[in-house]
């Protein structure tokens, strides 16, 4: 299916190649007649129908996208975290991470620059161990443990970089069933979609959020 939508923003209608319309409460794609006037719609590429979802369909997506990275993360990993983080937060996508430094601080630092909003979900007891650049703390006090929560909470994954604990939050988030995009060195598990630019990985995410992937 190609990623080439028509959007009439005043009256709300988003369609695909197909002609399919898209029904923004339920996240599905319906086959219908088009609306009169659909050759004048405004073509859009699927981050551009992401961002009309999220600020203007009055219908967004609330469940956040996860990124999950090492906090010894290299200036590649970093950079790309900070391009994600910059990518989701346009698009108006709420974003969960582990909270600390290095690719969740990177992630975090992206989406504020954006206007965005980051959840930090912490290992610790102490709001302090978080990152200045998230909009919330929670600090669950329970250890590495809380990598399964990011897993279960998050939509999907985006894995930047690998270390053990962030192949447990891909390995859990794999078994939960949700999608996990890896790059810059990014667990090579069965199921993860491996892609070689922070755009290519929000572009896997901003389809999924659409429910064409």
């Amino acid at each position: 299916m190609s990623d080439i939508f028509r959007l009439d923003r005043g009256a709300g209608v988003l369609l695909d190649a197909a002609g399919r319309r898209f029904d923004a409460v339920e996240r599905q794609w319906h086959r219908e007649s088009a609306p009169p006037g659909v050759a004048a719609l405004e073509t859009v590429n699927v981050l551009d129908a992401v961002t009309w979802l999220q600020r203007a369909s009055g219908e967004p997506v609330r469940v956040p996208i996860g990124v999950i990275g090492p906090r010894d993360a290299s200036e590649a990993q970093l950079a790309a975290a900070l391009a994600v983080g910059e990518l989701l937060a346009r698009c108006g996508l709420l974003v969960v991470c582990g909270g600390r430094q290095g690719v969740m601080q990177a992630v975090a630092e992206g989406v504020a620059r954006n206007g965005g909003v980051t959840i930090g979900m912490l290992p610790d007891a102490d709001p302090s161990y978080g990152n200045r650049h998230l909009t919330a703390v929670l600090a669950t006090g329970i250890g590495e443990a809380r990598n399964a929560l990011i897993a279960r909470a998050a939509l999907c994954l985006v894995a930047i970089g690998d270390s053990y604990g962030t192949l447990s939050e891909v390995a859990l988030g794999r078994q939960f069933g949700k999608l996990v995009v890896g790059l810059e060195g990014a667990a090579r598990v069965d199921g993860v979609v491996h892609v070689g630019t922070p755009q290519d990985a929000v572009e896997h995410v901003a389809r999924h959020v659409l429910r064409i992937d």
